[in-house]
């Protein structure tokens, strides 16, 4: 009998890996060079094997900070976007010395929210990073941290991989942090505390152990990662999140090592709109459902009916993306068919009904057809 949880990642060629500020930056602030080489002398080594490798970097805002002799992160968004400025520079002309060393040519990719939620931007970006890989480029992704606003702002370079995954049609995702995986609890305070080696899963009780916080340099902690593992597992992309101080470490995921925490992809290929929902697409809405109404969209592949739904948050029109959430847990995605308002009006009510309160606007019988409808859970 085969162990499905044997991690026979020889088949993987295209790769994801993230690291972040804590991993590559010292205490200072300051890039620590020694830690990039590695991580560079690895990548390279794994592309001549016939790998594609695609390297989403954190680390802009402190590559900045030596440059202007600052000691600490300013607050205000302004300074914070010079800081980035500064910092791409220095981080990329570094990363293109060493990669340059060891015969591999990179570009850098800068992306937003705004290069993904639209599927036509989404698709431009796409055959973008496709191109790069094809032509044995290597790409260096970051969020555009100089010009995102927060209405397109991705706000973490967790979530930004994820999203880079399914983009690209990846076949393994790897989380490089300053802790070398998911624990039963908080390692740092919690010395009995274990690393959860696999999960196949992500459901509330994943969440309530993730934690809150990351290093005093990163912005996500356990949290935002358990978040993008539930965007790359739904994509059909596997992910593991591991230590970015351990030598060798992504050549030894990539070996099948049990080392981090794997999270296991779901075996569900999507087709292009769904792997967008995913992958691209923002939520302008919540709807809440009830018990029944989660288990016929996790269960039997439902489309959601107004009788399920029990509230919604947010405003948003015809044609939006919403999330559907059941217990605080978002389950899914979709299209929606009706606005908040008109949703607010056919909750809890029969399809049937639909037409009786909306009059000519009451033309689904479902708010999301299972079509337009992707499961995160």
């Amino acid at each position: 009998m085969v162990n499905s949880r044997r991690r026979d990642f020889d088949h993987k060629k295209r790769i994801v890996v993230k690291v972040g500020s804590s991993t590559i930056s010292h205490g200072t602030g300051k890039l620590n060079y020694r830690r990039m080489e590695h991580l560079v002398r690895e990548l390279a080594d794994l592309q001549n094997q016939g790998k594609e490798m695609i390297l989403v970097s954190s680390g802009a805002t402190n590559a900045g900070m030596a440059p202007l002799n600052l000691d600490q992160r300013p607050r205000s968004i302004r300074e914070k976007q010079a800081l980035a400025a500064v910092g791409q520079g220095v981080l990329m002309h570094t990363y293109e010395r060493l990669f340059r060393e060891y015969g591999q040519v990179v570009g850098q990719v800068l992306l937003t929210r705004m290069d993904s939620q639209d599927r036509s931007k989404f698709m431009h970006s796409r055959n973008a990073l496709l191109t790069m890989i094809d032509m044995g480029i290597i790409p260096i992704i970051n969020e555009n941290d100089v010009v995102a606003v927060d209405e397109y702002k991705i706000g973490d370079n967790d979530t930004l991989s994820a999203m880079v995954s399914g983009l690209v049609d990846a076949n393994l995702l790897i989380l490089l942090s300053d802790i070398d995986g998911l624990y039963t609890d908080n390692p740092r305070t919690h010395a009995e505390a274990k690393i959860i080696s696999y999960v196949d899963n992500i459901d509330k009780h994943i969440y309530d152990i993730a934690g809150d916080a990351g290093s005093a340099m990163g912005t996500g902690g356990m949290y935002t990662k358990i978040q993008a593992a539930a965007i790359a597992t739904a994509a059909d992309v596997d992910m593991v999140i591991a230590s970015g101080s351990e030598d060798d470490i992504v050549s030894r995921i990539c070996a099948g090592e049990d080392v981090g925490t794997l999270f296991k992809a779901k075996e569900t290929p999507l087709h292009s709109k769904k792997r967008w929902l995913v992958s691209g697409s923002k939520a302008t809405g919540k709807l809440l459902v009830d018990k029944g109404c989660r288990d016929a969209i996790l269960e039997k592949g439902s489309s959601l009916l107004p009788v399920g739904i029990t509230g919604v948050e947010g405003f948003f029109e015809e044609g939006d993306i919403v999330s559907v959430v059941y217990d605080g847990l978002t389950i899914a995605k979709g299209i929606s068919n009706y606005g908040s308002v008109h949703i607010n009006a056919i909750k809890g009510r029969r399809s049937a009904d639909i037409a009786d309160i909306l009059g000519h606007n009451g033309i689904f019988d479902e708010v999301i057809h299972r079509d337009n409808l992707v499961v995160m859970y």
